[in-house]
């Protein structure tokens, strides 16, 4: 090979440059976040190892994503606490968690919960208490939707909402969180939603039920830090699961109808484990959807003005094809 071809195969100028900003600038970046990342796999990790018989309550477990919730923590060997209006369905749960094979194995406790009726918790968590003593994860999961827009919704279905969504779950932890104190000890984990960090057209009522929580959960990590306590709150995008179908419309009939966007959504199995990740890591606040999700998220926050506008665009289209339907 002669000289002037070794040159040509040479690194230009450019990639040289390239090669000075990815040595200079990037990876003084990436190696920090790949030891956190490193750190918190090792933590994730070692706090597995200490699952198995932990005590984990988990609300709307009678199915979807409750449902898979259980699976996950039950394979985990953790001894779940499966809580629901449908004690049928729970029993139904119960009896598919036993048929697993897994080792170490708890018998699930079913107990009747119904988040709309805020008097009756105090009783329900002492009958929590009375099972195993103790609660080491609270998973605040279950809830309703409601499809309609802001004019035709009525305010009682407003205030079922968040009820069920908001007082419910504030209701529960404000009854369990003592217990967790005096033990020093416990995980609380809000099931939020994409909708709580930024919202949509014709989801009004349940867009601020999970902003409520989302305050909430911010608000209560803060307070319980030096507890030892830690809360996780989880924001998924659309689930493969019933949720359309049991929403509620404005009137507060049933809805029943899978939406496109939730019959395309993520596997409630798939957004089970990452929750466990999530518990496992103790992660403070995660968004789990598409990369859709995350833009209008971003957008937001950076840039509200187009935010606004492509939702004041999606909500003419809701509007045309809502009155085509009918």
């Amino acid at each position: 090979m002669k000289v002037q071809d070794m040159d040509k195969c040479a690194p230009s100028s450019d990639w040289n440059v390239l090669y000075w900003v990815l040595g200079t600038i990037l990876m003084p970046m990436a190696l920090p976040l790949a030891i956190i990342n490193i750190w918190q796999r090792f933590q994730a990790q070692k706090y597995r190892n200490q699952l198995p018989g932990k005590v984990v309550v988990i609300t709307g477990a009678s199915s979807g994503l409750g449902e898979s919730l259980a699976h996950v923590f039950y394979r985990a060997g953790c001894r779940v606490i499966l809580a629901a209006r449908r004690t049928q369905e729970l029993e139904r749960v119960k009896k598919d968690l036993l048929a697993l094979d897994v080792d170490p194995a708890y018998p699930p406790t079913v107990l009747s919960l119904d988040l709309a009726e805020l008097n009756s918790i105090p009783e329900f968590v002492t009958r929590v208490l009375a099972v195993y003593n103790q609660v080491d994860i609270l998973i605040n999961n279950g809830g309703i939707s409601v499809r309609a827009d802001v004019a035709s919704t009525a305010v009682d279905v407003d205030l079922k909402v968040m009820v069920v969504n908001y007082f419910g779950s504030v209701a529960l932890t404000k009854a369990l969180l003592p217990s967790m104190v005096k033990r020093g000890s416990g995980h609380i984990c809000f099931i939020s939603s994409v909708q709580g960090k930024f919202a949509i057209p014709q989801r009004a009522a349940y867009s601020a039920s999970k902003h409520a929580v989302q305050a909430f959960a911010d608000s209560l990590r803060a307070e319980v830090a030096n507890k030892n306590i830690n809360v996780s709150c989880v924001s998924p995008g659309y689930i493969r699961t019933q949720l359309s179908l049991n929403a509620l419309t404005g009137s507060g009939s049933s809805y029943g109808k899978m939406d496109e966007t939730t019959a395309k959504g993520m596997s409630p199995d798939k957004l089970a484990e990452r929750i466990l990740q999530c518990i496992l890591r103790k992660e403070r606040d995660i968004i789990v959807s598409d990369v859709q999700a995350k833009i209008a998220y971003y957008l937001r926050h950076l840039c509200p003005s187009l935010y606004f506008w492509i939702m004041a665009k999606r909500a003419v289209k809701l509007e045309k094809a809502e009155k085509k339907s009918t």
